[in-house]
């Protein structure tokens, strides 16, 4: 049965007390624009207090309903009461002592359970797990360490990519990354030897081998070609029909690498423990992060073990795998199988069929796509054409009534909650963005 964390203080829907943004919320924000970055993007102004299960209250003690789970990372929803314990107990035994020069315990469970479940060939020997697991902070970081491993097992230099992928903001995820021009702007020179195609469509992996292969990209040079199951910053895409199977057949053919990032499509989101598991496509390496471990810093590479042959000292890590996040993770996991996962694909559902309604009410929302709880909606303008200025307008609105989203792509709006949210909660979402566009 589905355990779902019951919070004794904060509601199960909004509740707004002030107006937004609070006086507490206004002056942190004003606190934080003279300290920090101002390359943090900041879609409106919420100051968050704290949070459990889908609900978060701001520091002026308004409530919102969280449909973004911080980026799809609170997976187990905001401070799950097992998962905490897990960080509580761990904490006071082992903060931190480098996975990278010593061992612990929780970084082996960890992978011993990321290994045994992952889905690549299972060895015929019982004394052999099906992967091997490097340990990171981030979703970045391990597609770092993916290409290097890469270029390092293939002696090949050459990478393919897509448009709208995004794999993270350090030099080689962002040379991976197609999603927007800021991310890229001023910053060259890149990582060299990445191409990138279209996502997502047979045309596109035509051009790459009827086009590409003979002129300006040797397939015998090309290491690896790395995709994400489902895009997520490009829109929640999902890819035609035995586009991600052929993407297979293309490497086995010349002994190219199938990297799959799943850092926001994978850990239980789709329904799936990865995403690559709804078409039975077995990949070569695995990068993930986000919700392996409900909030906590860490992602994970998994690669086939006869892949991951580097050195000690060629990859390593000082905070990967660190003993609190290891501990999180493996609560994560265990909720996850325990029904959250379930949870996923029964919530998801709905929240089509919801998302199909409103379409049908309102032709300016497109049909949804998706798989469990990873949903967009495009927003359109009368002319069908893609309309990003709506999108903002329902964001920022939905905002003030108590219901957080986020954007995606050119003008869509994602649906990530928590895996934890129940049919109530996704009625009162879709019924806030109903009264939006009523308006």
């Amino acid at each position: 049965m589905l355990s779902i964390p019951i919070n004794l203080n904060l509601p199960r829907i909004p509740r707004l007390v002030t107006s937004l943004p609070g006086p507490r919320a206004q002056a942190i924000v004003q606190r934080d624009r003279a300290v920090t970055s101002p390359s943090y993007t900041r879609d409106y102004p919420l100051v968050v207090s704290r949070g459990q299960g889908c609900m978060v209250e701001d520091v002026d003690g308004n409530v919102f309903l969280d449909m973004t789970a911080g980026i799809a990372v609170t997976a187990t929803g905001h401070a799950h009461p097992e998962v905490v314990k897990a960080i509580q107990e761990q904490s006071a035994r082992l903060l931190h002592m480098s996975g990278t020069d010593f061992y612990y315990e929780p970084m082996v469970e960890l992978a011993e359970q990321l290994a045994i479940r992952a889905p690549f060939p299972h060895p015929q020997s019982n004394a052999a797990f099906p992967a091997k697991i490097f340990f990171t902070n981030s979703g970045a970081e391990s597609n770092e360490g993916a290409i290097k491993l890469a270029r390092y097992y293939t002696k090949r230099s050459l990478i393919v990519a897509f448009l709208g992928a995004f794999h993270g903001r350090t030099y080689g995820a962002m040379s991976l990354t197609g999603s927007k021009a800021v991310q890229r702007a001023n910053f060259g020179p890149l990582v060299p030897g990445v191409t990138h195609i279209p996502y997502g469509t047979h045309a596109s992996l035509d051009y790459l081998e009827q086009q590409l292969f003979g002129t300006i990209l040797p397939p015998q040079e090309v290491a690896a070609i790395v995709v994400e199951p489902i895009q997520g910053e490009g829109g929640y895409i999902v890819p035609e029909d035995g586009f991600l199977q052929r993407i297979r057949e293309i490497c086995d053919r010349y002994g190219i690498l199938m990297i799959v990032d799943e850092v926001q499509a994978g850990m239980g989101r789709t329904g799936r423990l990865f995403a690559i598991e709804h078409w039975r496509v077995i990949p070569d390496i695995i990068t993930t992060a986000k919700g392996i471990a409900s909030g906590m810093p860490l992602g994970a590479i998994l690669a086939r073990p006869e892949l991951m042959t580097w050195p000690p000292g060629s990859h390593a890590t000082t905070f990967g795998g660190n003993p609190v996040a290891c501990a999180a993770g493996i609560a994560t996991l265990r909720l996850l199988e325990s029904g959250l996962m379930t949870n996923a694909t029964q919530m998801g559902e709905l929240l089509q069929a919801s998302l199909t309604q409103l379409h049908q009410k309102f032709p300016r929302v497109s049909p949804p796509r998706g798989k469990g709880l990873m949903v967009a909606v495009d927003l359109l303008d009368e002319q069908d054409n893609l309309d990003y200025k709506l999108r903002d307008r329902i964001i920022q609105e939905a905002f003030l009534r108590g219901l957080l989203l986020l954007g995606c792509g050119k003008a869509a709006i994602r649906f990530c909650p928590p895996l934890v949210i129940d049919s109530d909660q996704i009625q009162i979402a879709l019924q806030i963005i109903n009264e939006i566009l009523s308006s």
